[in-house]
């Protein structure tokens, strides 16, 4: 064959993933954490949750864990394309406000409310996008930390609008019906699985393919046609409306928001669970959140040491699972197939 021949064939597959490239031993382990039967027990056990435990506290972790799942994947989708955000809190800040004062101030329903939640950042975000997302690996870091900053100046200072640093008071729950914490934990999760399901399907699509293309190498992407900086301002813009929504869910559940809820340290977190959990598989900000969350909780009894337990088990994790949590079951395998190896070659 000549190289004309070969160099005609190659475009067939332009882009080769991570996920690609990592062989057969970490494909099948991410396949079946999203196999169909395995996304359905999840989901069977995530609505009969209630029905086992109807205690407040633990609603209101199940509660806080579902929200923080919505935000962590809708940074997973900016991240996606190769981009790593320290203002994403910000987005969830303005979605949170703008709910808040729509349903106080403008008597508007919880639903449309949502909405303007998700919009409000959205169009901020298209905005900014396509300046910020010209930057790429530590300035992109930098510009969004700083714009995370001059959003919670504005909330600080903006007394008038956000009530200042004493944030505001009394945020209604959706609903008389949804003040109760079953029906609300149901209908956060509602949101979660959608939410979720969502940006599972847009990753398996051919728009998820040319994400990733982009994540790899923009260049190559860029001669293949594909428009790189409209497809990363479209995810960016998607990332930060979903986040507005999370934020929302937040204020109407704790009742009160403020701008240190907002915060770089939110940002720090949101990304912490997709690189514990997996930043290349939507399995990773879901098992990072559930990682994040609970741990702490399991640790409540050693309220001294619980920071450097917590820190410790984080180092851990991040030493010896390079790709997340998600890609243990491809190390454990790895492990098992050079240990069958040796024995073969003994």
């Amino acid at each position: 064959m000549s190289k004309t021949s070969t160099l005609e064939s190659a475009p067939q597959r332009p882009f080769a993933s991570r996920e690609a490239a990592a062989g057969p031993l970490q494909r099948p382990a991410r396949r079946w954490l999203a196999h169909p039967a395995v996304v359905a027990v999840v989901v069977a056990a995530l609505i009969a949750l209630p029905l086992f435990a109807q205690d407040k506290f633990i609603l209101s972790i199940a509660v806080t864990t579902c929200i923080t799942a919505i935000a962590a994947a809708s940074l997973h989708l900016i991240v996606r394309t190769g981009h790593v955000s320290l203002g994403h809190a910000a987005f969830m800040g303005i979605g949170a406000y703008v709910s808040a004062l729509a349903t106080m101030h403008l008597d508007l329903p919880f639903p449309l409310a949502m909405c303007l939640a998700f919009v409000a950042p959205a169009l901020l975000a298209l905005v900014v996008g396509p300046v910020v997302l010209r930057l790429t690996g530590k300035y992109f870091v930098l510009v969004t930390f700083l714009f995370g900053e001059i959003v919670r100046t504005v909330f600080v200072n903006w007394t008038s609008v956000t009530g200042g640093s004493n944030g505001i008071f009394g945020v209604p729950a959706p609903s008389e019906f949804f003040s109760q914490p079953v029906p609300f934990y149901y209908l956060t999760c509602g949101f979660a699985i959608v939410i979720v399901g969502v940006i599972g399907r847009l990753l398996a699509s051919e728009t998820g393919r040319t994400i990733d293309a982009l994540r790899e190498s923009e260049a190559l992407a860029r001669c293949s046609g594909v428009p790189v900086l409209a497809t990363k301002v479209s995810i960016f813009v998607l990332g930060c409306g979903i986040a507005g929504m999370a934020g929302a869910l937040q204020g109407h559940f704790v009742h009160y928001i403020d701008p240190t809820s907002f915060a770089l340290e939110q940002s720090l977190n949101l990304v912490v669970i997709n690189v514990i959990g997996g930043m290349y598989t939507l399995i990773g900000p879901i098992v990072g959140t559930l990682f994040v969350v609970l741990l702490p909780e399991f640790l409540r009894g050693y309220v001294e040491l619980q920071h450097v337990f917590f820190g410790i088990v984080l180092i851990l994790v991040m030493a010896f699972f390079s790709g997340g949590i998600a890609d243990a079951g491809a190390l454990l395998k790895r492990m098992m197939g050079e240990r069958t190896q040796r024995g073969g070659a003994r």
